[in-house]
């Protein structure tokens, strides 16, 4: 008797240990997919390079009456026995542009709409058309978004994904802790590793600085100032929500929005393709060189403290004159 249970002992001893060698397994497993969801709910993967020598028309009219048409609607819409306080505020403005969807309801409306005109440009022709499966798999699997033109910017659709969702979420982080900075370290960690370079080995500066960009929309649905010379989008009157002041995309899009002229962190695996790809856009940059030029140094400044970091030498206008062949760039000035 005493020899079963000492057996019975050591098989249950075994078994245990069986179990806590596979549980790693399990949670790597886990981890991946939690990645792969995550990098779907970040949105589509886009390409500001091909064909941006193209034009298109500018399509910042049709957004921000779409915007303006949501947010007046949340104003006409909203009861007088409802709250009136920043946190429902917020949460009715996200549920009717953001959502918790892969692509938010504003982005998913400019990637449909005839309205918006969007560069010719497929996944197979794109700058990570012939990636390794691992390199453009976000793509591959979810999705490829286009790029759109608002107020003269040539921006990916997802940015409005982010402008909306981790915008919102990095505003609530602002007021928890009271400070930007503070606020964006999530930001940095979320780019770096779920939404960005963990799932797609890309981490993108313009989703940081969307991100920013958004915590500074929701800042400014009830606060004056937060848009330099105008005042909250919103006002509280006598118990009615009352918007102050149209919304307008041209208080948060700048050329940093624009991969391409703000290009991303590429992992080791990533950058020799994307240099390989982006020397076939000389001809291109040669056409329309204006095209591919930024002012970085203020923009820089701006949002440094969101963890933008300075790749502007993998820029076109810094990189592609330096290594196309003669004759392909045009000469200085």
């Amino acid at each position: 008797m005493a020899d079963d249970k000492r057996k019975q002992a050591v098989a249950l001893r075994l078994r245990a240990n069986r179990t806590v060698r596979r549980r790693p397994n399990r949670w790597r497993h886990s981890a991946w997919l939690a990645a792969l969801l995550a990098a779907a709910a970040a949105a589509y993967e886009t390409d500001p390079y091909t064909n941006r020598h193209l034009d298109i028309a500018d399509s910042i009219g049709a957004l921000d009456a779409q915007v303006n048409t949501q947010l007046a609607a949340i104003a006409t819409e909203w009861p007088a026995s409802r709250r009136q306080t920043e946190q429902a505020l917020i949460l009715a403005v996200y549920r009717r542009l953001g959502g918790v969807h892969w692509v938010d309801k504003v982005e998913r409306w400019a990637i449909n709409s005839p309205q918006v005109a969007k560069l010719p440009n497929t996944r197979a022709e794109s700058i990570i058309g012939d990636f390794p499966f691992l390199a453009g798999r976000v793509a591959v699997l979810f999705g490829f978004g286009p790029t759109i033109n608002i107020g003269g910017h040539y921006i990916g659709t997802d940015k409005i994904g982010h402008f909306f969702s981790q915008g919102r979420k990095f505003y609530r982080r602002y007021r928890r802790t009271g400070s930007e900075t503070e606020a964006a370290r999530w930001s940095i960690v979320t780019e770096t590793g779920l939404f960005g370079s963990l799932t797609t080995g890309v981490r993108s500066n313009a989703d940081l600085v969307a991100n920013f960009e958004g915590y500074r929309f929701y800042r400014s649905l009830l606060h004056d100032g937060v848009t330099e010379g105008k005042p909250a989008i919103f006002l509280w009157q006598r118990g009615t929500l009352v918007q102050a002041r149209p919304f307008t995309w041209r208080d948060h899009v700048n050329d940093f929005w624009d991969e391409a002229l703000n290009p991303n962190v590429y992992g080791v695996g990533l950058m020799d393709a994307v240099r390989e790809r982006l020397l076939r856009l000389c001809s291109d940059f040669s056409a329309r060189p204006e095209r591919y030029r930024v002012d970085a140094a203020q923009l820089l400044a701006r949002y440094q403290h969101v963890g933008v970091t300075d790749t502007q030498w993998l820029a076109p206008a810094q990189y592609l004159p330096a290594h196309c062949p003669r004759g392909e760039t045009p000469g200085p000035g």
